[in-house]
């Protein structure tokens, strides 16, 4: 079985993972698709394969000489994001892409163009795996999955290549947030390791946004409008307010690069009561602090507008920046950038705007860069995968089992 033949079997799936389920994985249909990789990774040759009750998979491919060598790791997650359908989909391929817009259903009109997704003309003469516009691909991560078993199998098929253990973990759960919580990092038993899981071909990413979740409770006061004079607390207006006091050059669609910022993801709310959520994100310790003490302000100066105890607010970490634990041993950076050049890939060293589960990872004990699986515009209907990119993607992995047991 070829790669592209994999990855196409992995689409068939339905692996959206769900918010709030309150169990893992969130949805039993990732343990099908478990189940499924657990026998296939049995059938390819490798050993310890093991899938525990939490929907966690992991295995081994035996070192292939006596040398001591580092045991590595290679990790994808296995399922969708919630955002887009990954019920039913039928991909196509798109043969000598020509560069031109590409109808994905032409019944519903649906197009990827190449003014709205001009990373398509970066692909003209490759074959193209695309969606019938009406699910997402599933390009994030199955594409990473298909590419980390095809090394697997590559390796076992040239012997001559030399290389010491490999492990190998899917997990659950990612587009949620919630795919490192339970990797068995000591089961694992890697000195470091690598996610694949980035987009455009090239990509390496070990630094990633430092992330916090703040969530703001407003008690409001409802008393009848015609004598609400001194009396009335309106706990949706105050909300409204406090959305008013995040600067706006400080938000997601206003911030590129490294800046941080606040984003609500969500408000609603009565005279009565008043709910927001916000998430925030900031590459930088410091500042992410600072903004996290801003957050903490503002419920403050609404207490001394409105009254003690009217804005309560509830601040969680989530990830922190994954360089602090990958800077102090780079040559795991080092190898996966020599491995991406000699699989004909030029590196492209870039800052995640957003986090990984190689963060979450990284500071359990395991570091863990983040390498591109080759799919673009994730979480939609429009993603699409260049065959060539995931292909490399492959040769990536087998090049840095090569080197680590070179080096």
């Amino acid at each position: 079985m070829n790669i592209v033949e994999r990855f196409l079997n992995y689409t068939q799936f339905d692996t959206q993972s769900a918010e709030d389920a309150g169990k893992t994985p969130s949805t039993d249909k990732q343990l099908v698709f478990a189940r499924f990789l657990k026998e296939e990774l049995i059938e390819e040759g490798l050993q310890d394969v093991e899938l525990d009750a939490d929907g966690y998979l992991y295995a081994t491919l035996p070192a292939n000489t006596d040398k001591p060598i580092p045991t590595i790791g290679f990790i994808s997650h296995m399922d969708t994001s919630p955002d887009a359908s990954g019920y039913n989909v039928r991909p196509r391929i798109v043969e000598a892409y020509d560069g031109k817009d590409i109808v994905l259903n032409e019944e519903k009109g649906i197009v990827t163009d190449t003014k709205t997704f001009p990373e398509l003309l970066q692909h003209v003469g490759e074959d193209i795996i695309v969606t019938d516009g009406t699910t997402l691909l599933g390009a994030d991560d199955k594409a990473g999955i298909a590419e980390i078993v095809q090394a697997m199998v590559y390796l076992q098929e040239h012997p001559e290549i030399k290389h010491g253990t490999i492990r190998v973990g899917f997990n659950p759960d990612e587009e949620i947030g919630l795919g490192a919580h339970k990797f068995d990092v000591a089961k694992f038993n890697c000195e470091w390791a690598y996610t694949m899981d980035g987009g455009e071909v090239g990509e390496l990413e070990y630094e990633c946004f430092n992330a916090a979740a703040a969530k703001y409770q407003i008690k409001g006061v409802s008393v009848h409008t015609g004598y609400a004079k001194d009396k009335m607390i309106n706990a949706a207006r105050i909300a409204t307010e406090l959305v008013g006091m995040i600067p706006e050059t400080e938000l997601p669609e206003t911030t590129e690069g490294y800046e941080g910022f606040y984003h609500l993801l969500s408000i609603e709310g009565s005279c009565e009561n008043a709910t927001l959520s916000f998430i925030i994100r900031d590459h930088d310790r410091k500042k992410f602090e600072a903004r996290k003490a801003f957050m903490q302000e503002l419920a403050q100066k609404l207490n001394n507008k409105y009254g003690n105890d009217v804005v309560t607010v509830t601040l969680k970490d989530q990830y922190f920046n994954m360089r602090e634990k990958v800077e102090p041993v780079k040559h795991v950076v080092e190898l996966a950038l020599k491995g991406m050049e000699e699989s004909g890939v030029k590196p492209k060293i870039c800052a995640i705007r957003g986090g990984t589960d190689g963060a979450q990872l990284s500071f359990k004990g395991l570091p863990c860069p983040n390498i591109f699986a080759g799919g673009l515009n994730f979480h939609g209907p429009h993603e699409f995968l260049p065959i060539p990119s995931m292909e490399k993607a492959m040769m990536t992995v087998v090049n840095i089992c090569r080197l680590t047991a070179e080096r």
